[in-house]
């Protein structure tokens, strides 16, 4: 009776824990919160049995909480996804204490939607991958109040204020007599700098950390891919081999058009809702990159702008079947993934 599987439920949170214990007959065997601790959950489970299947829902911290239940207690752990979780839910009352059942139960009946739990390697990668992107949008951000200060001066730069030239144009006294203006500009001027130095440096640090991964090396050998696309694609989408199709593929990357089903009906919305803004980012600018210089991409396009579709249409489509014919490439060519298991 010992090795009965038993049904856990974790709802996390930073400093407690509310974990639910129920056996194959749905029975509640204790329902209480613990410290945020690997340790105080398997205390608290561990009466009861040691074959257990326990379910978290997907958040910041609960990676690394799950891999040390795994790797200390051999535990079989799932990640839920939050929002189809929250669907699930059969009253309009929220609490720990049926958060915890509820994740219990799924995992009972098979029916949590489950969320991939990326190694350690892929984890680092995605943190590395947003915290460039965070320094690339401050840049942006600071160029877009230096051209508001232009505007704002009604100054007009002949040359592009990022060229060397037009740079020292608008820093001459000759040229802004304004002094608040010219402070103003160097303030920008030094700041994208700095964030130049940085975003340089980040990138060289995700080059290095991908450096022996087969899986970067088979996506840079594609047309329209280069090292950012290449490792973005690599730490959001982790393994190509975890999608059955490149249907699949494409959905989870949120460049697929939404579909309306009824009556024997079908239409098409635009694109779906759920997934990572900036996979799907990265993916937009690989398509018009494909448009521009590959030809097989840009026959594409050019057939769908003749049926009088809009170029934000052609885009996405273009950015959907490319998915779809990358990842038919890389189940071909099966790079060994270093993070298999």
């Amino acid at each position: 009776m010992f090795n009965l599987p038993l049904f856990v439920g974790i709802d996390y949170h930073t400093h407690v824990l509310q974990v639910c214990v129920m056996d194959q007959q749905r029975k509640i065997l204790v329902n209480q919160s613990v410290p945020n601790d690997p340790e105080a959950v398997f205390r608290l489970v561990a009466p009861f049995g040691t074959n257990v299947f326990a379910a978290i829902e997907a958040s910041t911290g609960v990676a690394d909480f799950a891999e040390k239940l795994i790797a200390q207690y051999h535990w079989h752990v799932e990640l839920a996804h939050p929002g189809y979780v929250a669907r699930m839910k059969q009253t309009p009352d929220k609490s720990d204490w049926t958060d915890a059942k509820l994740l219990a139960d799924l995992t009972r009946t098979g029916y949590l939607p489950r969320v991939w739990l990326a190694p350690r390697y892929l984890r680092d990668l995605r943190e590395l991958v947003r915290h460039r992107h965070g320094l690339v949008q401050q840049r942006t951000q600071v160029k877009l109040r230096l051209r508001a200060a232009l505007r704002n001066h009604r100054i007009v730069c002949k040359d592009s204020p990022w060229t060397v030239k037009g740079k020292k144009w608008l820093l001459d006294k000759e040229n802004i007599l304004n002094e608040t203006l010219r402070y103003l500009l160097q303030e920008h001027y030094d700041t994208i700098e700095y964030l130049d130095k940085k975003i340089t440096a980040v990138t060289e640090r995700m080059a290095t950390h991908v450096a022996d991964d087969a899986v970067v090396k088979q996506l840079l050998k594609q047309p329209g891919v280069g090292i950012i696309t290449a490792i973005t694609l690599r730490a959001l989408v982790g393994r190509f081999d975890r999608f059955r199709t490149g249907k699949q593929l494409a959905h989870f990357c949120a460049v697929c058009p939404r579909n309306n089903s009824s009556a024997g009906k079908t239409t098409t919305g635009g694109l779906i809702k759920a997934g990572d803004d900036l996979l799907r980012q990265v993916l937009v600018e690989a398509a018009h990159r494909l448009i521009r210089y590959d030809t097989r991409w840009k026959s594409m396009a050019e057939r769908l702008r003749s049926n009088g579709k809009k170029t934000c249409v052609i885009v996405a489509a273009v950015a959907n079947r490319w998915m779809r014919w990358l990842f038919r490439q890389m189940m071909v060519a099966k790079p060994l993934d270093a993070t298999a298991t």
